[in-house]
């Protein structure tokens, strides 16, 4: 069953969902635990089937005696059917719709705890579906022959199935709906795993690659120094300058490579964009220029570019209320070129959605971030990125460094 657990201070308590009920499963889902209480709206029709009778099922004294007993208690066996594990909720849906057999004969508001028994009674996972529409057969039957027993009219005997029915199927195909997104939300995150692995991968075999070739240059000039220390020591220092410029060398190379490791890869970002969006029922579509080629840019562009689609998606699914984002990727001229679109409620954005992180990655390639958000006009971001290389600039300052090595260790 579901227990109570002390919050946070010590002065409120709260109901805390037990494995595999209901709200733990809204819970695991992101959603609160309180969701499912919505239905409780239709217990309204405890109150409303009065109104369609008369004589002694109307509003008499023994239908708010009733009521005062019987509704504290159905909320306490809904409450139990959302919170408790599995059996016990089964056996509290069981409880509703026995509750409601047991006051037919006086009080037809019953009729709605068997509404809510039975559609409570619907499986928690896959599998169980023809069972479970085998048992609402059954309980509807019963319902139906003791009703016309007791003399109820033929209204109700063919209303209650109809609805009991209805709610059932939509209660489910919104279940359904929920574990769909689950899993489409697995698949997203798989889709960012796996394109991770792969960039790591690559990284070990260029790395395995590098330094398997420079580690073995600097063993074999080693060696030669040592024998040459004695007899040709001026050569002996040559080749220890060059051990030192080999080492520095794959020092720049390696540090290029493990760059790469927390690299993002615009192909990965873009399916992880639209897995996201699509989830949450935003149309996603994306156009690539033809002279756009993602393997073609350096790797420090391209990350930065992945990154900045992946907090533009983010920020859409939490804040934009959009109903279709469209992302272009194209080269201008010597200048990679970004630009996402919704058609969400757009105004101010707020710093902390991510826009800081995303303005410093592009700052960071000597990139540029502009957004355009009008309330009611949607958001359009664009990032525009140099061509030219960093490293392309750096290489000079770096052969200076090796050459005053050199110098240094010169005779």
């Amino acid at each position: 069953m579901s227990h109570l657990l002390p919050a946070p201070g010590g002065r409120r308590w709260i109901l805390a969902p037990a494995p595999g009920s209901i709200a733990d499963q809204e819970l695991r889902a992101g959603r609160s635990p309180w969701l499912p209480m919505i239905h409780l709206v239709w217990s309204v029709w405890v109150f409303l089937t009065p109104l369609f009778s008369d004589g002694d099922y109307g509003f008499t004294p023994r239908w708010f005696a009733l009521t005062a007993l019987s509704y504290p208690l159905f909320l306490l066996l809904y409450l139990a059917t959302v919170f408790a594990a599995p059996r016990a909720a089964y056996a509290c849906a069981l409880a509703l719709v026995a509750l409601c057999f047991a006051l037919l004969p006086w009080y037809p508001s019953g009729l709605s705890y068997f509404v809510f028994g039975c559609v409570m009674l619907q499986p928690r996972r896959s599998g169980g579906l023809y069972r479970y529409l085998a048992l609402l057969a059954v309980l509807n039957v019963t319902l139906v022959v003791w009703a016309a027993q007791i003399g109820y009219a033929w209204q109700a005997l063919v209303w209650i199935p109809t609805v009991t029915a209805i709610i059932a199927v939509i209660v489910m195909v919104e279940r359904a709906n929920h574990e769909r997104d689950a899993a489409l939300k697995l698949s997203h995150e798989e889709v960012r795993r796996l394109a991770a692995t792969a960039e790591r991968e690559r990284i070990g075999r260029d790395l395995h690659d590098l330094l398997g070739h420079t580690l073995s240059m600097v063993a074999l000039k080693s060696d030669l120094a040592a024998r040459l220390v004695e007899r040709d020591p001026a050569a002996a220092r040559g080749e220890i300058a060059e051990v030192s410029g080999i080492a520095r060398d794959a020092l720049v190379q390696v540090r290029q490579a493990v760059s790469g490791i927390r690299a993002a890869g615009i192909a990965a970002e873009l399916a992880s964009a639209r897995l996201l969006l699509e989830t949450d029922g935003v149309a996603f579509d994306y156009r690539l220029d033809a002279a756009f080629s993602g393997a073609g840019l350096p790797a420090d562009v391209e990350n930065a570019l992945a990154m900045t689609v992946r907090e533009a998606a983010t920020n859409i699914q939490r804040h934009a209320q959009a109903r279709q984002v469209e992302v272009h990727l194209g080269v201008e001229g010597e200048v990679a070129v970004l630009r996402v679109i919704d058609d969400g409620r757009g105004g101010a954005l707020r710093s902390g959605n991510g826009l800081a992180g995303m303005r410093e990655r592009l700052e960071a390639v000597g990139g540029t971030l502009r957004i355009d958000s009008r309330p009611g006009a949607g958001t359009r971001i664009e990032a525009r990125i140099p061509l030219a290389r960093k490293s392309d600039a750096l290489a000079p300052l770096l052969a200076g460094e090796r050459a005053g090595v050199r110098g240094a260790l010169a005779p």
